[in-house]
């Protein structure tokens, strides 16, 4: 049978974003907003995101060419889209890699009303809805004009058919957020709610950590993926860059 999936998927959270920083201050004076001017589709990365993305892209840049990714998949936020554009500037990319899209469907989990607000601020402003995510859980609870995670999980499983269905056989670089890594493990190693919930609950996704899968061919089936690294920031430790693994204004509270 035609292999359908990419041979090697790799999976990355931006680097540090500004919104980060501005959470760790808004929670640290345990105040209920996080005081960001822009949207969060524009939130930049930070001077350490710059760095980590700079270190993984030296680190890619180390592998044979023939190895490196040669299809480019990000989120339209901005801070992926700075994570990737510094892969590339790093030289992390193959030298046939030409393709690079922008694909609304890896953008971050929506949380509606809840935007912007600290744990202590939907406590306060919206005790409602604290109760319900409480009684509901993060998988299934949505806010007001938001997501659940299962709504981000349709969404990536449509877009992981248009993997499969246009980059068969290809290395694919896919820079993204916190819960998308999770809801992307979720469909790839087809697992429980209970299992991806226990895998967040071991820690936060990294900045710039690298989830990687690699296709492993199977007799009368189309194959599947293998993971082969979570959380993966050797390249960042190795280039001396800082290692960090705040959530994102969105993503502290889901």
């Amino acid at each position: 049978m035609q292999q359908r999936w990419p041979s090697r998927i790799w999976i990355v959270r931006h680097g540090e974003s500004a919104g980060n920083v501005a959470r760790d201050a808004a929670h640290d004076a345990g105040l209920a907003r996080i005081d960001i001017t822009e949207r969060d589709v524009d939130v930049a990365l930070s001077a350490r995101g710059e760095q980590q993305a700079t270190a993984l892209g030296r680190w890619f840049a180390a592998m044979p060419g023939s190895e490196r990714p040669d299809v480019v998949l990000t989120s339209p936020y901005v801070r992926a889209q700075e994570t990737a554009a510094r892969i590339r500037a790093a030289g992390g990319l193959s030298p046939d890699a030409h393709e690079h899209v922008v694909d609304e469907r890896l953008r971050e989990k929506e949380l509606g009303v809840l935007d912007r607000l600290t744990r202590t601020g939907v406590e306060q402003l919206h005790p409602e809805q604290a109760d319900m995510r409480t009684r509901l859980g993060k998988f299934y609870h949505r806010p007001p004009s938001g997501e659940s995670w299962c709504d981000v999980i349709l969404r990536l499983r449509s877009a992981m058919d248009t993997v499969s269905l246009h980059h068969g056989q290809k290395r694919v670089l896919i820079v993204a957020h916190q819960v998308v890594v999770l809801c992307l493990r979720y469909l790839l190693e087809n697992l429980t709610e209970a299992e991806i919930l226990g895998i967040d609950m071991e820690g936060d996704v990294l900045n710039c950590s690298v989830t990687e899968y690699a296709f492993e061919a199977q007799e009368g089936t189309t194959g599947r993926l293998i993971l082969k690294r979570y959380n993966f920031v050797a390249p960042m430790e190795d280039a001396g860059a800082p290692v960090t693994a705040e959530p994102d204004p969105n993503e502290a509270i889901q």
